[in-house]
């Protein structure tokens, strides 16, 4: 196992127990998801580089494109929950209510 494998597992795995354990704020769980998803982005461009074909050159980019809509989305849901209920902490927010 390389150092750098290590590093991306490594941050991978802290971003989803920060995202299952610490689960008080909206804007923490975004922030876990984000640094889980440069992770991924990370190691799939590390992994076209180390493999030398063209074919899966794009896939990081996509990766890229699909966090920065998931990026945009939460950051939306955080201002609509934090105008409607006055806070981001997730326990005042139900489904069931909406």
């Amino acid at each position: 196992m390389t150092m750098a494998f290590l590093s991306f597992c490594t941050s991978f795995t802290l971003g989803l127990v920060g995202l299952a354990l610490r689960r008080t704020h909206l804007l923490s769980a975004l922030l876990c998801l984000e640094g889980m998803m440069l992770s991924l982005f990370m190691a799939l461009s590390l992994w076209t580089l180390m493999t030398e074909t063209a074919n899966f050159s794009a896939i990081p980019l996509v990766l890229l494109a699909f966090s920065a809509c998931e990026a945009s989305t939460g950051l939306a849901i955080l201002v609509a929950t934090s105008r409607t209920h006055g806070s981001d902490q997730i326990q005042n927010l139900n489904i069931l209510q909406c």
